[in-house]
């Protein structure tokens, strides 16, 4: 895929970017190998005020990076802003947290004793050299939940974003730059996939981290596993959204629509899968369907659209793929399943609701990205559990309903690094994010995130001899 602004609306590409050189990558190395020697030694006060000063830039250009974000993929201008000040809050909230987060862990003294130690310590030291493989659609916010920990740890990062967003992603490094990080402390690297490995492979890389497809996971760990590297993946998701009889029906039915179209649809975390107990299905799934063909669909930049283009044509294909595979099968859409007319231009799919799915197909199994919602009926709980987890992926889950037992259950047999009760699946800073089974391993934000990338180091002192002389 070239390095190229192509806006989806229209398709018309509004901007192409040279990729780096062999030598231009190397000088990258270099620096940021060499500002590691540095920056992983400054005081938590210094990387503090530095991450506060860019959260600061970020709230001032706002307005502007929005636009950049909507203009290159997609996503509603309201939800750009969201996404921008969502990026501020998290850098604030590990330069207020990311000391005590690492600071050092002392085991009760009676515990090691027998293994001959007056004292021990946990200490936790940065790794080095980080490689961050992103994508396209939270532009901002996926790097920003990598950048924040990983530079307040003391390590620093190299950027290889999604090649259709490169005007964020040089902005990013700019941020950083403009805040007052040393120029080697978060460099973006404007190269296309093939790139990616002889970086990784290279020495002064130290660890990877990779939020985007199951087979760029596939490729991204073999390559570190073969080089001994550590990696954190975030891959696909397909949520479920399970609502029970003691739900709120008609308030789970109005975030279910958020839930599902948030981001145009393309969010690893949104729910796709909508497993309703019969008791309350067709109420659900009426009103669910009419907000869901209520929902605007037009030009990103306007303030009073819901649900803009794809980000790339091939994803707004894949899409309309699974759907037409699923009505050929028997499948039922009770609103949308196809391109909208009024927008015959760039990249659009109908928000779309579908009944009478099968194992059979494709959608059953592979995770849609993009505003369409399957819609399952159950008799009871087991079967929820059961469809819940009937998929390769496991990122997170939402759960309605008010009874004890029930939420103690699904939180003992869902599989999946999140369940939400009563409520859609968010990221926060404070609270872990991350998936199991096919949806990837390892944890980014809060302290298990911080503490990905850092060397967890014991410290042992020998205890003085009982006999010791006077």
């Amino acid at each position: 895929m070239a390095i190229a602004t192509i806006n989806p609306v229209n398709g018309e590409t509004l901007r192409t970017f040279d990729e780096l050189t062999e030598e231009e990558v190397e000088q990258r190395l270099t620096l940021a190998a060499e500002t590691f020697r540095t920056f992983r030694i400054t005081e938590f006060a210094e990387r503090a005020r530095l991450l506060d000063r860019a959260a600061d830039l970020l709230d001032e250009d706002q307005d502007d990076i929005a636009r950049t974000m909507t203009t290159e993929m997609g996503k509603p201008i309201a939800a750009a802003r969201a996404e921008a000040a969502k990026c501020a809050k998290a850098m604030r909230w590990y330069a207020r947290n990311a000391e005590s987060l690492l600071a050092d862990e002392f085991p009760a003294e009676e515990e090691v004793a027998d293994s001959g130690a007056a004292r021990a310590r946990v200490h936790y030291r940065p790794l080095g050299v980080v490689l961050a493989v992103m994508p396209w659609n939270f532009p901002l916010w996926q790097v920003v939940r990598f950048a924040a920990p990983a530079l307040m740890a003391g390590n620093v990062g190299l950027l290889k974003h999604a090649s259709n967003v490169p005007q964020t992603a040089l902005y990013l490094g700019d941020l950083f730059r403009r805040a007052g990080f040393p120029t080697g402390a978060f460099q973006t690297l404007l190269v296309s996939s093939g790139a990616v490995e002889r970086i990784l492979r290279d020495p002064r890389v130290a660890a990877a981290t990779l939020t985007g497809s199951e087979p760029a996971g596939r490729a991204v760990a073999a390559i570190a596993g073969d080089e001994v590297k550590k990696t954190v993946l975030e891959l696909g998701g397909s949520d479920p959204f399970v609502v029970m009889p003691s739900a709120d029906v008609e308030r789970a039915a109005r975030i279910a629509v958020t839930a599902r179209v948030q981001n145009n649809g393309q969010s690893c975390i949104a729910a796709k899968r909508f497993i309703v107990h019969t008791d309350v299905h067709d109420e659900f799934t009426r009103i669910f369907t009419a907000r869901m063909a209520e929902l605007a669909v037009g030009d990103p930049m306007s303030e009073s659209t819901d649900v803009g283009p794809l980000a790339t044509e091939q994803g707004r294909d894949d899409v309309e793929g699974l759907v037409d595979d699923a009505v050929r099968r028997g499948a039922r859409p009770l609103c949308g399943g196809s391109r909208p007319e009024a927008h015959p231009e760039g990249w659009f799919y109908a928000p779309t609701v579908l009944t009478g799915i099968t194992p059979d197909m494709r959608i059953h199994h592979e995770e849609a990205f993009g505003p369409v919602a399957t819609v399952y009926r159950v008799r009871d709980l087991d079967e929820a559990v059961d469809l819940a987890n009937d998929t390769p992926f496991g990122l997170s889950s939402n759960v309605w309903t008010r009874d004890e037992a029930e939420q103690r259950r699904f939180v003992r047999d869902i599989e999946a690094g999140g369940v939400f009760f009563n409520g859609m699946t968010a990221s926060h800073p404070a609270l872990p994010f991350g998936g199991v089974k096919r949806s990837g391993y390892g944890r980014e934000l809060s302290g298990h995130g911080i503490r990905e990338f850092c060397n967890t180091t014991t410290v042992w002192h020998a205890a003085e001899p009982a006999d010791k002389p006077a």
